[in-house]
C-alpha cells in the first residue's frame, strides 16, 4: 500500500475507532474553525440557497465556475466520499474517480493543510444537514471546458505540498502563515495570476483582478497596501470588517469577514496580523 494511503487510512481508523463524546466534540469544533477560515460557505452556498448545496457563479476570464454541493448527501454531495478521497481532493485536486479538478477550487492552497486538520474538517462537514441538489455544471469557454487539459495544467504548474514551519520564526508567525497560506487561501485572491491561471508567487499578496473586481494589495506597502494600518486596525478589520476610516468592507471580502475571520479566536486573529505585517512590501 502506498505510504500516503496508509497514513490516511491509519488516521481515519484512529478517528473512527470509538472516540469519546468529548473527542468527537473537539474534532467537530476544530473542523468548524477550519470550515470558517476556509470560506466554504462563501463559494458553496448560493444567495438564498441552502447551506453548501452549491454556489453562485464565480466569474473568471475562462467562463463561469459553480462551486458544487458539498453537503453529506451521498448522491449529489460528498456524503459518499471516504476520508482518503476527501484528502486527495483537498491536497491533490482529484475527485474520487481520479479526474483533475479546476483550480477555481483552491486546492493549490488547501494542499498545505495538515492531515489532522483535513480529517477534522471532514468530520464537521459530515455533521451538517444533507441536501439533495445536483451541482450546476461550469459554463466555460473553449478550450477551458475540455477537462482533460487539466492533467497538463497540473503536470506543469501544480505540486502537492505541506506547510513547513519556519524555524527562524516564532509560533505566532508560523500559525499566521499556516492560516493565511493553507486553509485561509488568501493568496488565491490577493496574488496576481498568469494567463494560465497560475499564482505569481514572486509577487505575493500585491493585489489582483477577479472579474470586474480589483482585489487590493495587502502587503505593508504604505502607498497602496496596508502600511499605514496599525496592528489594532488590522485586528479590528478581521474581526468586524471595519476599516481605519470607519467604513465597513463590502463585496466578497465582507463574506470573508462575516463567515470567516470574525469567527476566529483572538489568538488566531493576532497570528494572522503578525504574518501580514511581516510580508515584504510590494
Amino acid at each position: 500500500m502506498p505510504r500516503r494511503a496508509a497514513a490516511i487510512l491509519a488516521l481515519g481508523a484512529a478517528l473512527l475507532a470509538g472516540p469519546t463524546r468529548a473527542d468527537e466534540t473537539d474534532l467537530r469544533q476544530r473542523g468548524e474553525l477550519l470550515f470558517h477560515i476556509g470560506g466554504c460557505t462563501n463559494c458553496h452556498t448560493a444567495k438564498n440557497g441552502q447551506l453548501l448545496a452549491g454556489g453562485d457563479a464565480i466569474v473568471s476570464p475562462y467562463g463561469d465556475f459553480y462551486a458544487p454541493n458539498i453537503t453529506p448527501d451521498p448522491e449529489t454531495g460528498i456524503g459518499g466520499w471516504t476520508l482518503e478521497q476527501f484528502v486527495r481532493a483537498m491536497r491533490e485536486g482529484r475527485d474520487p474517480q481520479g479526474r483533475p479538478l479546476y483550480p477555481s477550487f483552491p486546492y493549490t492552497s488547501y494542499t498545505r493543510m495538515t492531515d489532522e486538520d483535513l480529517a477534522a474538517l471532514k468530520v464537521y462537514l459530515d455533521s451538517l444537514p444533507a441536501v439533495s441538489q445536483s451541482s450546476r455544471p461550469h459554463e466555460l469557454w473553449f478550450p477551458f471546458n475540455v477537462r482533460w487539459g487539466l492533467n497538463l495544467w497540473q503536470w506543469l504548474f501544480f505540486t502537492p505540498e505541506r506547510f513547513v514551519p519556519d524555524p527562524a520564526r516564532d509560533e505566532a508567525w508560523n500559525r499566521g502563515a499556516y492560516l493565511v497560506l493553507a486553509p485561509g487561501h488568501c493568496g488565491e485572491c490577493h496574488t496576481p495570476r498568469t494567463f494560465y491561471g497560475v499564482l505569481e508567487w514572486d509577487r505575493p499578496f500585491v493585489g489582483a483582478q477577479l472579474g470586474k473586481e480589483r482585489i487590493p494589495d495587502i502587503t505593508p506597502n504604505p502607498a497602496h497596501g496596508l502600511g499605514e494600518w496599525s496592528t489594532s486596525d488590522l485586528g479590528i478589520f478581521l474581526k468586524l470588517g471595519m476599516m481605519p476610516d470607519g467604513d465597513f468592507v463590502g463585496s466578497e471580502m465582507a463574506k470573508v469577514v462575516n463567515n470567516g475571520t470574525s469567527k476566529l479566536p483572538d489568538a488566531d486573529i493576532a497570528a494572522i496580523v503578525t504574518y501580514l505585517e511581516g510580508l515584504p512590501p510590494s
